[in-house]
């Protein structure tokens, strides 16, 4: 068997209601969702999500290649890009010709990834995560009332901004989900001063299970220093593009939660798995509504901690094999990643992108990590 061709498409994932975080949220609450399919000569194809970033330019690496070599065609696109480096949007281009891989290998396999890469359980925990930032008290509550529902007992909001209105949400999650783990996520939102002032008084009333990117990606002794000056402990590593990238926090022993981006691919995710193993330290990978099949590589290591669940919704035009429950995801029997693309009606549809907003999430605010003072206070 080998690789011929590959096509991509765009869809879109529909939240139903507004998503993003401290640096800004889209308003619409529909995200661009990218796909790629991998095509052999055999017509067995695999299907990928991540990124469309520099597909050209890495698909000479696995042109005329089989496909079940999925490690070696790894390291071959990375190869491929290595003057330029694989790092920052290219690492999306290659998480998704990665997954679609990976898809190819269970489907030939004719198994469904999660029992190809050894799990014994199809059941991953995981934790409710709405994106949340945008809305309002009200509509806060029951949203993660519908996560209690489905058995969620810890959850992740999203703040830094001001400690009045975190403390004043954490109450309405609290009165949603009694006695649950909470945890907060800034994006990277402060500097070291700032994040050991706010914690500190945040504190003082919660008993915070993790602190998320508290500090930019790469300060390896920031976020040291904030690891021994609070109780909770500091979780970070879903932007980092390759395990170079972790050692420095790693050595500098600054991190007590390693994650790994979801939309980076399966390869990445059960490498930094092992290289956190290796320090006994959990892995939980982050943003599975943008790429799904990595949930199959969770369910197979054996730090996984917990999962990042965002919502319980489908892209339009994919179907995807699991469901919610028990405070986490029960992944399916069909062979692959177990996604079903129905291409003529996402082609039909034409959706357009609203992810990327000049004033969306992924666009770092002007003045992050520049105030002196704390809001509301």
């Amino acid at each position: 068997m080998k690789i011929t061709g590959y096509r991509t498409l765009r869809t879109v994932h529909d939240w139903g209601r507004p998503v993003g975080d401290v640096n800004g949220f889209i308003a619409s609450g529909v995200t661009d969702v990218p796909l790629v399919v991998l095509e052999t000569d055999e017509g067995i194809e695999g299907v990928g999500m991540g990124s469309h970033a520099d597909l050209d330019r890495l698909f000479p690496a696995l042109e005329g290649r089989d496909p079940r070599a999925v490690s070696a065609l790894y390291d071959a696109m990375l190869a491929r890009v290595f003057k330029s480096s694989h790092a920052g949007a290219t690492f999306g281009g290659v998480g998704a010709f990665d997954t679609a891989l990976w898809d190819l290998k269970a489907k030939i396999a004719g198994e469904p990834l999660w029992r190809l890469l050894g799990a014994a359980d199809r059941f991953v925990p995981g934790y409710a995560s709405a994106l949340d930032i945008a809305l309002s008290d009200d509509e806060l509550g029951a949203l993660y009332g519908r996560f209690a529902e489905r058995g969620f007992t810890s959850a992740k909001l999203k703040g830094g901004r001001s400690l009045e209105r975190d403390l004043a949400r954490f109450d309405v999650l609290q009165q949603r989900m009694p006695g649950a783990d909470l945890m907060l996520d800034v994006n990277e939102s402060w500097n070291l001063g700032q994040a050991v002032r706010y914690l500190s008084r945040l504190e003082e009333r919660i008993d915070l299970a993790w602190i998320e990117e508290p500090l930019r990606r790469w300060d390896a002794p920031g976020h040291a220093r904030l690891a021994s000056s609070i109780r909770a402990a500091v979780a970070t590593g879903e932007n980092l593009t390759g395990l170079e990238q972790y050692r420095p926090l790693l050595d500098a022993g600054g991190v007590g939660i390693v994650q790994a981006g979801a939309v980076w691919g399966i390869t990445h995710f059960l490498r930094v798995a092992v290289m956190a193993h290796s320090r006994d330290l959990p892995i939980s990978p982050v943003g599975l509504t943008a790429n799904h099949s990595v949930t199959a590589a969770a369910a197979a290591v054996p730090n996984h901690l917990t999962a990042e669940i965002q919502d319980f919704g489908q892209p339009f035009g994919l179907t995807l094999d699991q469901e919610f429950a028990d405070g986490g995801v029960v992944l399916g029997d069909e062979p692959g990643v177990g996604i079903a693309i129905d291409e003529g009606a996402i082609r039909q549809a034409h959706a357009e992108s609203a992810w990327g907003v000049l004033a969306g999430p992924h666009v770092r605010s002007p003045r992050a990590g520049l105030n002196l003072t704390l809001e509301g206070h």
